[in-house]
């Protein structure tokens, strides 16, 4: 614990003026070293990878699909029904 009143010793050994040293520590901090941090990285790489087969499974299914005569819009020749 850094903390408390410190002076610093001059060489024929009279004192320096006191100062004051306050240090307050996080209460909810974490330390976080190399290996996690790859190791979120690396989730999250597996994460995206993960979603954008999901999204390009979900989304490739229409490839295959026919247009069916249902699907098509049915336009009247006669223009004057229109009128």
């Amino acid at each position: 614990d850094p903390r408390g009143i410190y002076a610093c010793k001059v060489i024929n050994g009279k004192r320096g003026e006191p100062f004051q040293v306050y240090y307050r520590m996080c209460q909810n901090c974490i330390e976080v070293d190399a290996s996690t941090i790859s190791g979120i990285v690396v989730a999250d790489v597996i994460a995206t990878a993960f979603l954008a087969v999901a999204v390009y499974c979900i989304t490739g299914q229409d490839k295959g699909r026919l247009s069916r005569a249902s699907d098509r819009q049915n336009l009247i020749a006669n223009e004057q029904l229109y009128q």
